[in-house]
């Protein structure tokens, strides 16, 4: 016997709609995956020497075929870091977003690359220190005391957008005379630094990859740990310790994500800026405020950005090629400039 029950309806007087905003999420998660494997074949296929996608396909998987060289040679590493470096730089943007409530929060603009860059500048001019494994330690230091005290600085809990920007904007300035300045003052140095200060991928090498890839790992840990907490903490200290949270250990172990985030992809490919913040604004307008949808998102969207704008540096110039550091500016001035000017009531809710 066929059913007569009509479809519940809402107190509106509509059905209500079709999927969740659970499945539309996941939905939406599945398209960011897609378009993220699009963007590493496209980092295969591109570059001096130009690839079809099937081309690029068997030199990933068959060793026997005349791409094989080029794609794990060359491209092969330089795209397995662009997916650890946006992938840190992405998810730390959106942990600091979350944790000062700021909408303009972002690892470049805020200096906490540059605090890595500086602290790398110093052990390669003063320490003749040349590998990943000598500096990356200096990177995270110098990435942690920024951005400890940027915190203090801009005001901690109580800090504003305009005066955690300005607060980053002078740490900012300030360190990048530094670094200019011993380059200037170093002419060996600035031989070795002059395409990592930029931020690039060209000089990508397993052996790099290999000894960033566990801190990238452990920081993406750590990130997802943070979303409930970080959620909590939203509506307000007192609240966040109803709900279980312990803010000032959430604050610590925020802190202490960024650091190793920003630092092991500052000292893999240098100081990189507006990948954390581009893309937890476009993810929020897909998932809302919840940080347990949107690390995920982020974690997929910012590594796909990043290759993508690699691969723009690789065309654009022909036949030379252009830093990924110096797209992302291109990219990412204009974007910066249209959050500033946005309403505020907007914020973080956006």
């Amino acid at each position: 016997m066929l059913s007569t029950k009509s479809p519940p309806v809402t107190a509106s007087g509509s059905a209500p709609a079709e999927r969740s905003p659970g499945g539309r999420r996941a939905a939406g998660l599945a398209g960011a995956l897609l378009f993220l494997i699009a963007a590493v074949l496209l980092s295969l296929a591109v570059g001096a020497k130009p690839l079809s996608l099937g081309e690029a396909w068997n030199g990933l998987f068959h060793a026997g075929s005349p791409a094989y060289t080029i794609v794990h040679d060359m491209r092969l590493p330089r795209t397995v870091l662009g997916l650890l470096a946006g992938l840190a730089l992405g998810l730390a943007g959106a942990v600091m977003q979350a944790l000062t409530r700021n909408p303009l929060a972002d690892p470049g603009l805020l200096g906490i690359n540059a605090g890595a860059a500086a602290a790398v500048v110093s052990a390669i001019s003063f320490l003749g220190i040349t590998s990943f494994t000598g500096f990356v330690w200096f990177a995270f230091a110098g990435a942690g005391a920024v951005a400890v005290l940027l915190y203090a600085v801009g005001g901690g809990r109580a800090a504003t957008p305009a005066r955690l920007v300005l607060a980053g904007a002078a740490l900012n300035a300030a360190l990048y005379s530094y670094v200019n300045a011993v380059q200037l003052l170093d002419t060996a140095s600035l031989d070795r630094m002059r395409f990592w200060t930029v931020g690039s991928l060209a000089s990508a090498q397993y052996d790099t990859i290999g000894r960033v890839a566990p801190f990238v790992a452990a920081g993406l840990v750590v990130a997802l740990l943070l979303a409930r907490p970080l959620n909590a903490m939203a509506m307000g200290e007192d609240a966040a310790r109803a709900l279980g949270a312990d803010p000032g250990r959430a604050r610590v172990a925020a802190i202490l994500t960024v650091t190793l985030l920003c630092g092991a992809a500052t000292a893999a490919c240098g100081p990189i800026i507006f990948v954390g913040l581009m893309v937890p604004h476009l993810v929020r307008a897909l998932t809302g405020p919840d940080l347990r949808w949107l690390f995920p998102y982020c974690a997929v969207l910012s590594p796909a950005l990043m290759l993508a704008a690699d691969v723009i540096g690789r065309v654009v110039v022909r036949p030379a090629e252009l830093q990924v550091g110096i797209v992302m500016v291109v990219a990412g001035g204009p974007v910066f400039l249209y959050f500033v000017r946005r309403p505020r009531r907007r914020g973080l809710a956006s």
